[in-house]
């Protein structure tokens, strides 16, 4: 029976803290993100409004946290010294943890062995980078600015800066792309030997320069029934090389799964800063930022508050998103604590449409665990559609 008076979800006392740094030295033609060209004097505006935000950023408590991640964009467009002035004022407002993990993203080439060192030595102890994929065509059909060999050395200065910690994503069902050149693709990914791997079938966004090129006849429209053999042909040999696939694009050696990324899919608090960034409490607020870098920086400047909209979700809305947040990890929902945390008993709420995925051999439970099968993964947004 469902509880007639939920109780409010306890917030995850480890809190994690993202930071949007928006800038790239160029735009790839899949990218809708909230990212801009490098700006030098805007960028250094930039940094110092978000230190301002932080300083300025109220909570009841000091909250503790154990991740903080530098998104984008191409966050390592940054010197040191303005990681550092950033570091130190999430250190500041923040109790974080002296093993908190912290993630730069960074763009392959890039970036010289000494100042890898230097944000090495600030704290940052995680690297993530798009090779995207080691095709030198498909690179330049992207618009990115790497080539496979920009990859292997990125790989070995990260490894001579100390970083322990590296994870990289590719993309799979790239216009054109064929089974064997995927396969290929993974081959020389776990032949580097990442903690982590991000795999990705390709989403093609309508506001994108890659659409607009589809629609035009200037590349293939992806192929859906190609895009699912090549995702049965990652889990494949990525099992067989030693990784777990613990969500349903992330892959990882032993105790190396993403800490920031999986608050996001357990529904713990997360605070971001910077032009785009999304925040909520680990109950139900939500708050976004304005989108726009420089409108972020001079509402930053002028009234110290960026944020342009604020949600307060239901009790009902709360405990569907975690359902198919949870879901994204091959774990799945342990639906006696979801009951305890939201007061619904998953197995009634949705009995229909659990029956229905069932039989359609989309979702399986493990004892009172709810989780996707190999065939629901591939067809998760199916799934997802019943709790959104």
């Amino acid at each position: 029976m469902e509880n007639d008076n939920p109780q409010p979800p306890t917030p995850n006392p480890q809190a994690g803290v993202y930071l949007h740094i928006p800038f790239c030295r160029s735009r790839c033609s899949y990218c809708d993100f909230a990212t801009g060209q490098y700006d030098g004097p805007l960028a250094a505006r930039y940094v110092a409004a978000l230190v301002r935000e932080i300083e300025l950023f109220e909570l009841d408590n000091i909250q503790q946290v154990d991740t903080v991640y530098f998104g984008g964009g191409t966050p390592s467009l940054l010197t040191p010294a303005q990681v550092g002035t950033i570091l130190t004022a999430v250190r500041k407002r923040f109790a974080v943890a002296p093993d908190a993990e912290i993630t730069m993203e960074m763009n392959p080439g890039a970036l010289s062995v000494e100042t890898l060192r230097d944000y090495r030595g600030l704290g940052v102890n995680r690297a993530s980078f798009g090779a995207q994929t080691f095709d030198d065509d498909e690179l330049k059909r992207l618009g990115r600015r790497h080539d496979a060999a920009d990859v292997r050395q990125t790989i070995d200065y990260l490894r001579d800066a100390g970083f322990a910690n590296v994870s990289f994503d590719l993309i799979a069902g790239l216009p054109a792309q064929t089974l064997a050149a995927w396969e290929r693709n993974l081959n020389e990914a776990l032949k580097l030997q990442p903690e982590h791997l991000s795999l990705y079938l390709l989403e093609v966004h309508e506001s994108t320069p890659l659409a607009d090129q589809i629609r035009r006849g200037a590349q293939p429209q992806p192929d859906d029934d190609l895009a699912a053999e090549m995702y049965e042909l990652l889990l494949d040999k990525t099992a067989a090389a030693g990784y777990e696939h613990y969500e349903i694009s992330n892959f990882c050696r032993p105790a190396h799964e993403s800490r920031h990324n999986t608050k996001y899919w357990l529904h713990a608090p997360v605070y971001g800063f910077g032009c785009s960034a999304h925040s909520h409490d680990g109950g139900p607020h939500r708050w976004a930022n304005e989108r726009d870098a420089r409108r972020y920086t001079e509402l930053i400047e002028t009234t110290g508050d960026a944020v342009t909209e604020r949600t307060t979700l239901s009790d009902d809305e709360a405990q569907a998103e975690a359902l198919f947040l949870g879901l994204r990890l091959m774990r799945g929902v342990d639906t006696r604590l979801h009951a305890t945390r939201y007061g619904v008993n998953v197995r009634e709420r949705y009995a229909d449409d659990l029956a229905r995925l069932q039989e359609a051999e989309l979702i399986e439970f493990s004892g009172e665990n709810l989780r996707l099968t190999r065939r629901g993964v591939l067809l998760s947004n199916e799934v997802f559609a019943v709790f959104v």
